[in-house]
C-alpha cells in the first residue's frame, strides 16, 4: 500500500468518524447523565412533599441507590454485551431508564421513588457498554476521539441535567422525570434503527480481517 493510499484511507476514515451510531451512543450517555443530574434540584423537595413525607435519610439513600446500583451492574452489562451484542443491552437499558423515570414521576408512595431510582441505577450501568461500542465501531486512529466524546457527554449531562430539572420543575415536580423518560424512549427508538449490533467476536473478526489486509 503506497503512502498516498494510506493518506486517502486515513482521510476517509476521519470523514466518517461522526457516524450515526456514534452520535446515538453519545446521546445515550448524555441521557444517562442528564438522568443523574436532573433529580439534583428536584428530588429533595419531591421526597419531602406531603405526598411522601420523606426524611433526609430517605433522600440520601435514594440518591446513593442510583450510584450503588450503577457500580455493581456496569461490569455485568459489559460482560453480557460481549456475549449477546451491544445494541440489545443498550436498548434494554434505555427502556429500563424510561420505566424508572416514569415510576418516580408517577409515584404515589415513597417505595416507588426508591424502586424507580434503583431501576434507573441498574440500567444506568450501560456506560461501560457504550464505551465498548465506541471501541468497536471506531478505527484505531479515531478511538481516542470516540472516548473523548464519552467524556464530553459526561460534561454536557452534568451541566444540562440540573438546569433542566430546575426549569421543568416550575411546571410540576413530576415533570422533569417524565421529560427524562421521554428522552430515553426517543433515544431507544433511534438506537434500534440506527445502530448495528456489535459483540466482541464481531470486533475481533473485523480486527483480524483488517490486520490481514494491512501490509
Amino acid at each position: 500500500m503506497t503512502q498516498d493510499t494510506r493518506t486517502q484511507k486515513d482521510a476517509g476514515g476521519s470523514d466518517k468518524f461522526l457516524t450515526k451510531p456514534i452520535l446515538i451512543i453519545f446521546l445515550t450517555v448524555v441521557v444517562d447523565l442528564i438522568g443523574f443530574g436532573i433529580v439534583i434540584p428536584v428530588l429533595p423537595y419531591y421526597v419531602d412533599s406531603e405526598l411522601f413525607n420523606g426524611t433526609p435519610f430517605d433522600y440520601g439513600m435514594i440518591v446513593a441507590s442510583y450510584s450503588i446500583m450503577q457500580f455493581f451492574f456496569a461490569p455485568i452489562f459489559g460482560a453480557v454485551s460481549d456475549r449477546y451484542g451491544r445494541r440489545l443491552i443498550l436498548f434494554v437499558s434505555l427502556l429500563g431508564t424510561a420505566v424508572g423515570f416514569v415510576t418516580v414521576g408517577l409515584a404515589t408512595t415513597l417505595w416507588m421513588v426508591y424502586a424507580g431510582r434503583i431501576l434507573d441505577g441498574i440500567t444506568g450501568g450501560n456506560i461501560s457498554t457504550a464505551q465498548a461500542y465506541i471501541a468497536d465501531v471506531t478505527s484505531r486512529e479515531n478511538r481516542a476521539r470516540g472516548m473523548g466524546l464519552i467524556g464530553a457527554a459526561f460534561g454536557i449531562g452534568f451541566v444540562l441535567g440540573p438546569a433542566l430539572g430546575g426549569i421543568l420543575s416550575t411546571f410540576g415536580p413530576h415533570v422533569p422525570f417524565l421529560f427524562a423518560a421521554g428522552m430515553a424512549l426517543v433515544n431507544a427508538w433511534q438506537f434500534t434503527f440506527s445502530c448495528p449490533n456489535r459483540s466482541t467476536s464481531q470486533r475481533l473478526e473485523a480486527s483480524h480481517a483488517s490486520s490481514i489486509g494491512s501490509p
